[in-house]
C-alpha cells in the first residue's frame, strides 16, 4: 500500500473549476459500494477480505501503514483514524503512551516510527477485536476518501458504478488534496481532452467542458490519464523505488470491468486480481 496521503473537499466552486458540471447523480448503493471497497482490497490486500489489523513499516517515507485504508503514521492519517476513536471510546486506548508522539509524527509528516515499537502490536489487537476501532477506520475511510470520490462523481454528474468504483480506488491510491497526482488533477487532466462531443453507447452522458461526452468514453480516458501517472508519478514522495509503476493492475482490472460491460453493479462483478486472473467479487449487503 503506497498511498498519496493529499485530502481535499470538492466545493461547488471547485467543482466547476474542474470543467464539471452539476448532473443528476446516481449515489451507489450499499451493495456497489461494498463491491467498489472489496476490489480495491484486492489491490491493496490481495484479497476481498477487511484487514482491519493490517500493519506494517513498508519503508515509504510515510511510516507505519495500517489498517483497511492503509493508514499511515506519516501523513495524518492514521492519528485521523486514533481522533476518531477516542471520539468514540472516550480514549485512545493502548495507543495512549504513545498519542503525542503520533501526533507530532502527524503534524510533521515524519516517516519515522521511533518511539512507536508496539505500534503495530496494538493496531492489529484493536483490528481484530475491537468493534469501536474497526468503526473508526470505516467512519475515516469514508471521510476522507470515499466521500470526496463520491463528491468528485456527483460534480461530472457520474450514473454508472464502474466511474464512481474507479474515483475511489484512486481517491485511496493518489488521495484527494491538490498535489499533481492527486484525484482532482487526474479528473483535469482527463477534462482537457474533450474539446468536442464525444458519443458513446454507456446510456449515460456527461457535461464536460459544455460538451456532451458519453460516460464511459470519458472513464476509459480517465483510467489512460491514470495509468501514465502510475508510470510516471508527478510528485518526489510516489516515485520511490518505482512502486507506482508495479501497481497498474489496479486500471488494467478496472479497463476489463468496462470491456466486459459491467457498468452497473448488481450482485457481482467479474474483475482482475494482481496477477491478471479473473475473479468475482459478490456483495455481502
Amino acid at each position: 500500500m503506497l498511498l498519496a496521503k493529499a485530502i481535499t473537499v470538492f466545493s461547488p466552486m471547485l467543482i466547476a473549476a474542474l470543467g464539471l458540471s452539476s448532473l443528476t447523480h446516481a449515489a451507489m448503493s450499499e451493495c456497489a459500494k461494498d463491491i467498489a471497497i472489496k476490489i480495491t482490497g484486492i489491490y491493496e490486500n490481495g484479497d476481498t477480505k477487511v484487514h482491519y489489523d493490517y500493519c506494517e513499516n513498508l519503508h515509504d517515507g510515510r511510516g507505519f501503514t495500517s489498517g483497511i485504508a492503509g493508514f499511515c503514521t506519516g501523513t495524518g492519517d492514521a492519528w485521523d483514524v486514533l481522533q476518531e476513536y477516542k471520539r468514540l471510546t472516550g480514549s485512545y486506548g493502548d495507543f495512549s503512551s504513545m498519542s503525542d508522539t503520533l501526533r507530532k509524527y502527524a503534524s510533521n509528516e515524519s516517516s519515522s516510527t521511533r518511539g512507536l515499537g508496539n505500534y503495530c502490536k496494538v493496531w492489529k489487537s484493536l483490528g481484530r477485536s475491537d468493534k469501536n476501532f474497526q468503526r473508526a477506520q470505516d467512519n475515516i475511510r469514508d471521510h476522507l476518501y470515499y466521500d470526496p470520490a463520491e463528491q468528485a462523481s456527483s460534480g461530472l454528474g457520474a450514473r454508472l458504478d464502474v466511474t464512481q468504483g474507479q474515483l475511489f480506488d484512486t481517491a485511496i491510491q493518489h488521495g484527494t488534496g491538490d498535489d499533481a497526482d492527486g484525484l482532482k488533477a487526474l479528473i483535469k487532466d482527463t477534462n482537457k481532452s474533450f474539446r468536442s462531443d464525444q458519443a458513446g453507447n454507456s446510456g449515460s452522458t456527461l457535461d464536460i467542458n459544455g460538451h456532451k461526452v458519453d460516460e464511459i468514453v470519458w472513464l476509459k480516458k480517465f483510467i489512460e490519464v491514470r495509468t501514465d501517472d502510475l508510470k510516471h508519478p508527478k510528485e518526489e514522495e510516489n516515485q520511490g523505488g518505482n512502486y507506482w509503476a508495479s501497481t497498474t493492475y489496479r486500471t488494467k482490472s478496472y479497463s476489463y470491468i468496462v470491456d466486459q460491460g459491467e457498468y452497473a453493479w448488481k450482485n457481482s462483478v467479474k474483475v482482475l486480481d494482481n496477477d491478471g486472473r479473473p475473479t468475482t467479487v459478490s456483495c455481502s449487503k
